[in-house]
């Protein structure tokens, strides 16, 4: 129908940029996507070019409304969901980067964080950001940035750099760029930066100041859910749509997947692996090597927080098994070369190949296979590459119960990795409780079109977005216990080998 109303919105990931269309009951209604390249200056640094992204996501969105046959008017708002910690500045007068995007894997400011711990201590402001200090995370790239571009230091200074997220440099484009792009962020892609205190939801003076990263190129922290300011066609978009949504990838994952009450988790399978659970309107400061973070603020309500364990290696170890040791030609067929064999026959891949993130954050580890006999072959490889992300998701679980002291009865899943039904079942296995995919498994960017809906009342509220959560398939653990801990000793085992 011609007059009928929409949301889009467009999730800015690791490996690709996409928009979406969906309607009033959460499905889908056209899709784009378009890949991005991923630059490798030197062995654990990655890039992306920041005008290659706005203009990929410039040909999505105009796709995107070609294939839906819709008008741009038919809008109702537009939200955006993105990579977190990958880290840009640039010219606010030209719109130029300084320099290429640091991605979130990025390890290049591994010396400069272990600088700055306190005594060695890699926690010491974990009570104000909820966070380790960590190569992840956008404030430590911004100082290296800082520190080693030229022109940089000069250009902060003059008050001509500014620096933003992926959110934050897309927002910015949306809403004129040069000609008065709004510069803002939101309280979870803030909370990923180590410079936001998680209890005042602003920059922290004294974070500021360890990082040496003045407050004016900041953008400012809204709410995940209100209108930041509308496109224009001096923009990446056209007229007068609000742009009302904001979330980190993750965190949308958790707002599209209707996690509202405090217990609630999901798992995203992607490039890496990212579990999440409510936790409520408290933040839990974790003693067993997970993030606290924002999970959501829809407009003056409360902030929603979240206990996250990151697992940085996932989806993209299978992309290495089909592109490095061509073992396959599509990442889906490593389900049924998997298959030829009937257990991992006594190997463990941990894939550390950017050291492991949580609950171990060592920036040290480096991957490795373990157990290999003549027997092995790729069958078996294959098998252990699936089952690394589910070890790595019950090492997370468990810590979570730990922190919070809720017991989870259940895990709502997402993510591309989730059509590995080999995956799935074995995830369930290893965690003995039922694992969950909803029939919309775009998760992130659903949640990003809910809170720009919600901003504008396209939906009326939470309770509203509920109605559209449905079940797709559930999966049952059937291994026994004995079973179960023999193998997650075994990868226990394997883990500890892999710090160097």
């Amino acid at each position: 129908m011609a007059s009928e109303k929409y949301v889009g919105a467009i999730d800015q990931g690791t490996t690709s940029s996409r928009f979406f269309i969906f309607n009033f009951q959460g499905k889908v209604v056209a899709m784009h996507q378009l890949e991005h390249r991923q630059i490798y200056p030197r062995p654990g640094w990655v890039e992306h070019d920041p005008m290659e992204i706005r203009d990929r996501v410039k040909d999505v969105i105009k796709v995107g409304l070609q294939k839906a046959a819709i008008n741009r008017d038919q809008l109702s708002a537009i939200g955006i969901t993105n990579q977190r910690e990958t880290t840009v500045i640039w010219n606010p007068e030209t719109g130029q980067p300084y320099y290429n995007a640091i991605v979130w894997q990025d390890m290049r400011t591994g010396d400069l964080c272990r600088d700055l711990a306190v005594n060695g201590d890699m926690d010491c402001f974990r009570n104000k950001v909820g966070l380790p200090l960590a190569t992840y995370f956008s404030g430590p790239k911004i100082k290296w940035m800082i520190d080693n571009i030229d022109g940089v230091k000069q250009a902060v200074a003059d008050g001509k750099a500014v620096f933003g997220n992926m959110d934050t440099w897309l927002i910015w484009w949306l809403t004129g760029g040069p000609d008065g792009g709004v510069h803002i962020t939101d309280v979870t892609n803030a909370s990923r930066t180590m410079l936001m205190n998680l209890e005042t939801l602003d920059w922290d003076p004294d974070m500021l100041k360890v990082m040496g990263v003045p407050r004016q190129m900041l953008p400012e922290i809204k709410s995940s859910s209100e209108i930041y300011g509308y496109t224009k066609s001096t923009g990446i978009f056209g007229d007068e749509i609000a742009v009302s949504g904001d979330l980190g990838d993750q965190q949308a994952a958790l707002f599209g997947q209707t996690c509202f009450t405090p217990g609630e988790a999901k798992n995203t399978y992607g490039t890496g692996c990212f579990m999440l659970l409510n936790t409520g309107e408290k933040s839990v400061q974790s003693k067993f090597g997970l993030l606290t973070t924002v999970g959501y603020k829809i407009g003056a309500q409360p902030a929603v927080y979240a206990l996250e364990g990151s697992i940085a290696i996932a989806g993209s170890l299978v992309q290495w098994f089909r592109d490095n040791l061509g073992l396959i030609k599509e990442s889906h067929d490593i389900e049924d070369l998997a298959r030829t064999v009937e257990d991992n026959g006594g190997i463990y891949f941990v894939p550390a190949f950017s050291g492991l993130f949580a609950p171990h954050w060592r920036s040290d580890a480096r991957g490795l296979i373990t157990g290999l006999t003549h027997y092995i072959h790729k069958g078996h490889i294959a098998r252990a590459v699936i089952e690394a992300s589910a070890y790595q998701a019950k090492e997370i679980f468990e810590a979570m119960e730990k922190d919070s002291g809720i017991h989870l009865t259940t895990l709502k899943v997402d993510g591309g990795m989730v059509a590995n039904e080999l995956l799935m079942q074995f995830q369930a296995d290893i965690l003995d409780i039922p694992v969950i995919c909803p029939k919309n498994r775009e998760t992130s960017v659903l949640g990003a079109a809910y809170a720009a809906g919600l901003a504008v009342g396209f939906w009326k509220d939470q309770s509203e977005l509920k109605k559209h959560w449905a079940v797709d398939k559930k999966w049952d653990g059937k291994m026994t216990e004995k079973r179960r801990r023999v193998l997650y000793d075994g990868w226990m085992k394997a883990v500890r080998r892999s710090y160097s």
